[in-house]
């Protein structure tokens, strides 16, 4: 898996209503791939307040183990270039803006443990790893990060851990991993590949792309002593339920949460296991 990547396409026919456009379409940087980044893949962008854009790329860069980069109206800038070696490589996610102007990610691959890294960079544009995965501790984050207010970091790895089932790890400003849940059993919900979120309360949020009741992902939720609860079981696309939710949620100020899922609802010609489908989970 740590060398395979699979690429989901999806084709929108859009049906002619005779209406023009009144949307401005802007291209603001297009990548090259070395040395300025290529396949900026899962993560999202996020923005400072001055209006300045950040995120990464999995591959580019001077050893095309891609980069951390900067978007502004003056142009692209890369602020960090990944070796794939101790420093890490192949981030699948995007970074989150902590105090000082500090970005914090995630990589997929390198290390000193050579299963990814959680890693710091300055405004400066200095990396510091803050933890190297081994396998045990997790394998593999393909997701971003989520910072609570003390600053400590929150995210998944897909695969590692207890069963290699992937794991939800805290991170402390220091640099302490502590694995707050080992996915054991495929009720429990096997492979999170989303990004996490956080209620007011600490406790967190997100899915696994399989396992549950019927083997097709789950939405969970991690309470702050570490009890893992399936919030939701996804019945697959036989049932023209949701399958392999791939993506984190989104919580609203109700506490409802927000997804997609990558397979499943409605089967047709064009997708014979299910289109896919946008969920909303009450509490």
């Amino acid at each position: 898996m740590a060398g395979t990547r699979r690429f989901y396409l999806c084709a929108l026919a859009a049906i002619g209503t005779g209406a023009a456009q009144a949307q401005t379409y802007t291209v603001l940087h297009r990548f090259t791939g070395s040395p300025d980044g290529a396949l900026p893949y899962y993560g999202n962008l996020i923005a400072d307040p001055a209006g300045n854009l950040y995120g990464m790329t999995s591959l580019g860069g001077g050893a095309d183990a891609g980069v951390v980069f900067k978007l502004n109206q003056s142009g692209e800038t890369v602020l960090y270039r990944f070796t794939a070696g101790a420093d890490g490589g192949d981030p699948q996610a995007g970074v989150i803006l902590g105090a000082g102007g500090n970005l914090y990610g995630t990589t997929f691959s390198g290390g000193s443990g050579a299963s990814g890294v959680v890693f710091k960079l300055d405004a400066a544009g200095n990396e510091t790893v803050l933890h190297s995965f081994t396998g045990p501790d997790g394998w593999g984050p393909w997701a971003g990060l989520v910072q609570d207010p003390a600053g400590n970091l929150y995210g998944t790895t897909f695969a590692g851990g207890a069963a290699d089932f992937g794991v939800v790890f805290k991170v402390d400003s220091a640099g302490n991993e502590t694995v707050l849940y080992n996915f054991i059993a495929e009720a429990d919900g096997v492979n999170p590949y989303g990004s996490l979120v956080m209620d007011p309360a600490g406790n967190l949020y997100g899915t696994t792309a399989k396992g549950g009741r019927w083997g097709y992902g789950t939405v969970f939720k991690l309470d702050t002593a570490g009890v893992e609860t399936v919030l939701h079981s996804f019945a697959g696309y036989r049932r023209s339920g949701g399958s392999q939710p791939l993506a984190g949620l989104v919580r609203d100020s109700q506490g409802n949460l927000y997804g997609t899922t990558n397979l499943g609802g409605i089967v047709s010609g064009a997708c014979a296991i299910g289109c896919g489908l946008v969920f909303k989970l009450a509490p």
